[in-house]
């Protein structure tokens, strides 16, 4: 039997167009990720309040962000207006929490870094099954879905109360009553009451409540 040769024209052709049609799926893989890559929401650090642990993040709403400023303000002063904290602490919150257009999906739950942080996982899991549970994922900045976006949020002046929280007691504690405004009425909370606990230098959020209706 006479065995065929293979000419090494054909095997370096077959070589180089094997290479390129390597070269080409490569670049498309790369393309295409590099292209989901762009897309993809980046969210960053863009103001602290040294010695408190509050961070500003690039996609906080414009409302927020003034509050953010004030509260900073009111901090970073020679003698802290304890009350003035606790109802800037609250509208924080409550602008964080319950604007969720901005929030990546339903684990991105706002808020949390004016929770008391022994309840912060236990706080973080039960919004992630109530309120955010239906968010659907923005990661690609893609999401069509209507959601809430606070614009304002009037309080009452605080009031001390003592509160009960583990074996721990804070006799004075805070209570702030809240009103929600939104930027259209999406059927979500519109009022309620927090109550807010020393930790520390802190005031952070240990109960909140819905109100009557």
């Amino acid at each position: 039997m006479v065995k065929r040769k293979i000419s090494k024209k054909k095997v370096t052709k077959f070589v180089i167009i094997l290479l390129v049609i390597i070269a080409i799926v490569v670049g498309l893989i790369i393309f295409l990720t590099r292209d989901k890559e762009d897309n993809t929401i980046k969210i960053k650090s863009v103001d602290t309040i040294e010695g408190y642990d509050y961070t500003l993040n690039s996609n906080a709403t414009k409302y927020y962000k003034e509050l953010f400023k004030e509260l900073k303000e009111v901090l970073e002063a020679d003698e802290i207006d304890e009350e003035k904290y606790a109802d800037l602490a609250t509208k924080l919150f409550v602008a964080d929490f319950f604007n969720l257009d901005n929030k990546i999906n339903k684990n991105d739950v706002g808020g949390i870094q004016f929770v008391y942080k022994d309840f912060q996982s236990d706080f973080t899991k039960l919004a992630a099954s109530s309120i955010y549970k239906n968010v659907q994922s923005n990661l690609y900045n893609n999401r069509n879905q209507a959601l809430p976006v606070v614009t304002k949020v009037s309080t009452t002046a605080p009031q001390k109360k003592a509160f009960k929280y583990g074996e721990n007691n804070d006799e004075e504690a805070y209570k702030v009553d809240f009103d929600i405004e939104y930027k259209e009425d999406l059927d979500y909370q519109t009022a309620g009451s927090l109550t807010l606990i020393h930790s520390n230098k802190k005031l952070e959020v240990a109960a909140m409540e819905e109100a009557n209706n």
